[in-house]
């Protein structure tokens, strides 16, 4: 196994890390509510109550913050990311990660940051499973898939 040096960000991960916790905390602290970002968007499409204006601005917030982080971070500190995938791919990819957030009753940020610091057993499930399915897909691309390549 070898590590990509140019592309390992063990500080910067960890500073996001510690951001999301925080924002975590805060957010059900301050608004008794579990900060994931699929239950988000789905009281969006499909509103329960009056509490739209919220999650909006959470998501536009979330959809700007890499503009932001431009302006505010010195050049150079951050990278765009490298995809190399095609639209259709990609577009696919969202899709089955919006029908597993869906299955799964929540997402990576609402099972993974929040349920397992509440101690719930279904995130813990939840975590381990999508996390051990994504070692797996890794695995089999690398070293199954693009050996026969």
């Amino acid at each position: 196994m070898t590590i990509d040096w140019m592309h390992f960000t063990p500080w910067l991960s960890l500073g996001g890390g510690l951001l999301l916790g925080l924002a975590s905390a805060a957010f059900i602290l301050i608004n008794g509510r579990v900060l994931g970002v699929s239950g988000i968007l789905e009281g969006v499409l499909a509103p329960r109550e009056s509490d739209v204006g919220w999650r909006l601005a959470f998501l536009l917030g979330l959809a700007a913050s890499p503009w932001v982080g431009t302006l505010l971070l010195p050049q150079g500190l951050i990278q765009a990311p490298r995809i190399e995938a095609d639209f259709p791919t990609i577009a696919l990819a969202g899709l089955l990660v919006g029908f597993g957030t869906r299955y799964g009753s929540g997402c990576t940020s609402g099972h993974g940051v929040c349920g397992l610091s509440r101690l719930s057993p279904r995130s813990l499930v939840s975590t381990l499973t999508f996390m051990g399915l994504g070692f797996l897909v890794v695995y089999v691309i690398r070293h199954v898939i693009e050996e026969r390549i």
